[in-house]
């Protein structure tokens, strides 16, 4: 399993800020937990402060106590209910967009490593083979390369790879998207994240990658054949032969 998200919020062109918008609950050999958000972010962290807030209290069913990630999506999908119930009319009477989405994957011991995607209704949908991977926020530009690449079976490297480069291409088209990404990787059975890396504009690799990511696509690009259909035009163009 493969988790990033990216630190931007704007509130208006004017107000753009850096926030951290992935969250880790790890106990090592029992749970290892991750959670990423997206939308309002008033809404989105005052759910997951509730999780936590819950999450002390061993009385209650929380997510350190859960025996499966779909009692874990069900709390965070019942926190999420609460804050918008709270706080969602007064959002709307000054017609501020109270909604978030929620991705929350990992394993806790005693079942296979799960994926869940939260809507802002807090009902949600698990990842299988046929859809082995979510986005949430701005999806529209990194879909694609994710597409083309991501299968149940491809290798870790190459899916932080393929994320990363989904970001790239996200980052140079919309403005709302940017550096720094948190980024955490998973290995079924292990109980504890394998890697957390925070990758900021000073990251050598994320650059490289970028830079030859783009020299790649226009050398892909140029190399291109033009269609038959388009040799009549391309005749047009010539200049006439002098004899």
């Amino acid at each position: 399993m493969v988790f990033a998200s990216d630190s931007r919020t704007n509130a208006g062109i004017d107000q753009i800020s850096c926030y951290k918008k992935m969250r880790t609950f790890v106990k090592a050999g029992d749970r290892a937990i991750v959670i990423l958000s997206s939308g309002n972010l008033s809404i989105t962290q005052n759910a997951v402060n509730r999780l936590e807030q819950y999450g002390r209290n061993n009385e209650r069913r929380n997510i350190w106590n859960v025996e499966s990630l779909f009692e874990a999506a069900q709390i965070l999908g019942e926190c999420l209910r609460e804050v918008r119930v709270h706080d969602g009319v007064y959002l709307q009477q000054s017609n501020v967009d109270a909604s978030a989405n929620f991705i929350i994957g990992g394993q806790i011991a005693g079942e296979r490593q799960r994926l869940f995607l939260i809507y802002s209704e807090g009902n949600f949908i698990e990842a299988g083979d046929e859809a082995p991977y979510f986005q949430i926020g701005e999806t529209k530009y990194g879909k694609p390369i994710i597409d083309r690449v991501i299968q149940p079976n491809t290798p870790l490297l190459e899916a932080i790879k393929c994320v990363l480069v989904s970001f790239d291409s996200t980052m140079r088209s919309n403005l709302s998207v940017g550096l720094p990404i948190d980024l955490a990787s998973y290995r079924s059975g292990g109980l504890q994240l394998q890697l957390q890396q925070h990758i900021d504009q000073d990251d050598a690799y994320f650059s490289q990658i970028s830079r030859r990511w783009s020299e790649g696509l226009r050398g892909v690009f140029a190399s291109l054949p033009n269609p038959d259909w388009l040799r009549e035009m391309d005749n047009e163009q010539q200049p006439p032969t002098e004899s």
